[in-house]
């Protein structure tokens, strides 16, 4: 996509917090530069220690993929411009939200979130919180994302490397 409208390639860091015994279930994300987002209604009966040990781990995994994915290089400069957050698809879209939070923490004058797929509710909570959503469909009944992928396999670190090496 940054190829294809002319514009540098960028990652935003961000991890979900998964629920203890349900890693699955975003109660929460992290992103760079000491952001963090809860998702009250699922974080709400989870200990304070539980959820600072699953941040802790997450947190670790984050720094050790800004080291493999930028080595030396400083993020973009994104201060001033708009910035378009591509994500794979939203359920609980805790980690849509960090990354908006770490765009806005930079200093992004506009953040447009897009997406292959996202159900309509949540579509309609991000327009309150990016300046534009791009959802391609909107099921009204979505179960999880990577039943609309026939591959929804991890991009490794190597590709992740390879790719914004190339841009």
């Amino acid at each position: 996509m940054a190829r294809a409208i002319g514009a540098p390639l960028d990652v935003i860091l961000v991890r979900k917090l998964g629920r203890p015994g349900q890693p699955e279930l975003a109660m929460g994300a992290i992103g760079e530069g000491g952001v963090r987002v809860l998702n009250v209604s699922v974080a709400r009966r989870v200990d304070e220690r539980e959820i600072a040990e699953v941040e802790n781990r997450e947190r670790a995994e984050l720094d050790r993929r800004a080291r493999r994915y930028r080595g030396d290089r400083s993020p973009v400069a994104i201060a001033g411009r708009t910035v378009i957050v591509v994500d794979d698809g939203l359920a609980t879209g805790s980690t849509a939200r960090a990354a908006i939070a770490v765009a806005r923490a930079r200093g992004a004058e506009r953040v447009v979130l897009a997406v292959p797929v996202a159900p309509c509710d949540v579509v309609d909570t991000f327009a309150a919180i990016a300046d534009a959503v791009v959802a391609v469909e909107t099921p009204d009944d979505m179960w999880a994302i990577g039943s609309w992928y026939a591959d929804f396999a991890q991009t490794s670190d190597a590709d992740v490397v390879r790719l914004l090496e190339r841009c």
